[in-house]
């Protein structure tokens, strides 16, 4: 249940629905907008009557069940938008962030010159796997802790905020020493143990939907790091698996827009693995930034040719400047409370 407080609710008036909410079973969760304060009522087995019957306290301007099973990511409970910091950046703000690097970090000379390349272009955060998922066990398994001490290096020598993978809650805080914001990946996106260690993280989270997973399953999973305590959560479309064999994935751009009517959260999405093909990247970027999306997450590499994890969707350092260019001017022509570049970097 959503409890909607009046405009000129006191503080007092807020502090008695809350306690009351809590007599009740349920836990309280308060969103102090610029207008209005909202509590919402979270949880199950409690005394739904007297969730009701607020509707005649002090300070009450309504009382609406919530529709949807997720409740503190939902856009009832807080209709503007989130906005989440990563390391200085914003993603959420009406801007358009560009993430991007290497889907595995192979070695000093790859991560360095990579992300210099990348700021040159333009972006605003860097990727780099540490620790990869891979179908096989005996493909590249990343370089661990002696990646996350690269990473740590490559973003004080370039100033950009690093994004990489947590595959296991034993790694959670080796982690956290290293990057400035957390990747749950498409396979993990339903482990719940994961999602309830990093729910009690304090940086933020990246979480990509599943291949198989419906949009609530997703926004779902964004509820266990909600509930659990937090709320910078940045949802990912990466692609689905359909009948299509062209393409690693389908991107489901649809989804971009349904995630953002739903949820509050901030919406990025993933050309590289969302079509599998690096040709396909500066178009469905585009279509990403044309639905509202908040950003996107690419994978660039020096040689693509020489990755030794997904070279076939890596775009060199010449097809992601062109990528960045083919954003700008669509972009520029947006309305201003939809998206803004920044073009800095890229014009040197």
């Amino acid at each position: 249940m959503i409890i909607n407080m009046n405009e000129g609710a006191t503080e007092q008036e807020i502090q008695h629905v809350i306690e009351r909410v809590r007599e009740a079973g349920f836990r309280a969760h308060v969103t102090r907008g610029t207008e209005r304060c909202i509590v919402a009522a979270v949880g199950s087995g409690g005394k739904r009557h007297e969730l009701e019957a607020l509707a005649a306290a002090a300070g009450v301007a309504e009382v609406v069940p919530i529709a949807q099973p997720f409740k503190l990511v939902s856009r009832q409970v807080k209709p503007e938008g989130t906005v989440v910091d990563v390391g200085g950046v914003k993603i959420g703000d009406g801007s358009f962030v560009v993430i991007a690097g290497p889907c595995s970090v192979e070695s000093r000379e790859q991560i360095f010159s990579t992300a210099e390349a990348v700021k040159v272009a333009g972006a605003r955060l860097l990727r780099g796997g540490a620790y990869k998922p891979r179908t096989s066990p005996y493909e590249f398994q990343g370089l661990g802790v002696e990646a996350l001490r690269l990473l740590s290096e490559v973003r004080k020598h370039v100033g950009l905020p690093v994004v990489t993978e947590i595959m296991s809650t034993e790694d959670t805080d080796l982690i956290c020493g290293h990057a400035d914001m957390l990747q749950v990946g498409a396979r993990n996106m339903q482990n719940f143990a994961l999602l309830r260690r990093l729910a009690s993280v304090k940086k933020p989270i990246l979480l990509k939907r599943g291949p198989s997973a419906s949009v609530k399953e997703w926004l779902l999973a964004a509820e266990y790091l909600l509930a659990g305590g937090n709320p910078n959560v940045v949802l990912c479309e990466r692609g689905i698996k359909t009948f299509e064999t062209e393409m690693r994935n389908t991107l489901d751009l649809a989804a971009i827009a349904l995630a953002r009517e739903l949820s509050h959260l901030p919406v990025i999405a993933d050309p590289s693995h969302g079509t599998g093909r690096r040709s396909l990247i500066a178009p469905t970027s585009r279509a990403a930034a044309a639905l509202g999306a908040d950003g996107i997450i690419v994978e660039v590499h020096p040689c693509p040719e020489r990755a030794l994890s997904d070279g076939a969707q890596s775009l060199d350092f010449s097809g992601f400047k062109a990528v960045m260019e083919s954003l700008a001017e669509p972009l520029r022509a947006a309305p201003v409370s939809h998206h803004r570049i920044n073009r800095t970097a890229a014009a040197n």
